[in-house]
């Protein structure tokens, strides 16, 4: 396993982090597994070197939360020896739904739902705490001073931030710098062959600031995989119920981008999956978040780290692609 540095941060990652939103209830969404099924891919992933695991209060009613706890537990023999990340924003309850201090990023949630979470982990504190989303009710100010308490009451190490735009994460980094306060170290934005608009101003922000990227969607929620086709027929049980995938992707240039990806995989002798991550690996990331419903696809991501592309392949995957809308702010 590669460990990398996360941004500036003394903090060591794994070059994969596993993304724990697949485990908790299928009540939150059809194509979620429960513990019994989620055990044997976190084990996967711990005997294969994977330190970095990244939740959310609001994944299954934070179901998520109580299994990612209980099963680093039981694979990791020690605290120390894995890396925890959780978020914070949405209404754990209902997600579709504001309610008065329920949500968003006030002093009085961000410290309500810190101990929730921990509670949920079972654990002291977690290793990085995550903004979500941005929020434009709260002052960055107010914010960002409960984020640095939260720091110092030592129920997290580090703090990080989810998609937003440049100019926000700007803003709040800017505040943290001049009150004294905790500056981010990470941003998990949104970001792959298909989706791209963050190369624009984020990717640049970040890399030029030494804020660790650790992007999710890595796989375009599958598509890039290969799990939908251009008349529309879907090979996954995600893929036929999972409404942001239709939503996001799958525009004639979204397909044009898969079938390079595929035209490189062939002759490279690779999957689709292969391709794509160690694309992203080429793009300077720490760590893809990493979404798995079976343990043999944790393999793609492992294989991804030790892959090369020439500089005529990465030239031939990016040659199709076409902006979008923004996509995952919200």
């Amino acid at each position: 396993m590669k460990f990398h540095r996360l941004g500036k941060s003394g903090l060591e990652v794994s070059g994969i982090c596993l993304g724990m939103m697949t485990f908790g209830t299928p009540r939150w969404r059809d194509w979620i597994l429960p513990e019994e099924q989620a055990r044997p891919i976190v084990k996967y992933a711990a005997d294969h070197g994977i330190n970095f695991f990244d939740t959310a209060d609001m994944y299954s009613f934070g179901e998520s939360e109580i299994i990612t706890g209980r099963l680093l537990r039981e694979f990791f023999s020690q605290r120390e020896n894995y890396v925890l990340a959780t978020k914070l924003y949405f209404n754990v309850e209902d997600q579709n739904q504001r309610q008065p201090n329920r949500n968003g990023l006030s002093r009085k949630y961000v410290f309500a739902a810190i101990d929730a979470s921990l509670k949920r982990l079972g654990t002291d504190y977690v290793d990085l705490y995550q903004i979500h989303r941005f929020d434009p009710h709260t002052p960055v100010e107010e914010t960002m001073e409960a984020l640095h308490d939260v720091v110092k009451a030592g129920k997290a190490r580090y703090i990080g931030a989810s998609s937003m735009f440049a100019w926000q994460f700007m803003n709040m980094q800017q505040s943290a710098r001049t009150h004294g306060w905790t500056p981010f170290v990470s941003m998990q934005n949104h970001y792959n062959l298909v989706y791209r608009e963050e190369e624009r101003e984020m990717i640049p922000l970040c890399k030029a600031s030494g804020v660790g990227l650790i992007p999710w969607s890595p796989l375009a929620r599958g598509l890039l995989a290969g799990n939908r086709s251009r008349d529309g027929s879907q090979h996954t049980s995600r893929g036929r119920t999972d409404e942001h995938a239709q939503k996001w992707y799958g525009s004639p240039a979204d397909f044009d981008v898969v079938d390079q990806v595929t035209a490189v995989a062939k002759a490279r002798g690779v999957s689709n999956a292969v391709v794509a991550y160690a694309w992203l690996m080429h793009q300077g990331v720490v760590a893809p978040i990493v979404g798995a419903s079976k343990a043999e696809q944790l393999d793609a991501p492992l294989a991804a780290l030790e892959f090369k592309l020439s500089a005529d392949e990465l030239k031939q995957l990016q040659a199709p692609y076409q902006p979008h809308p923004v996509i995952g702010h919200a």
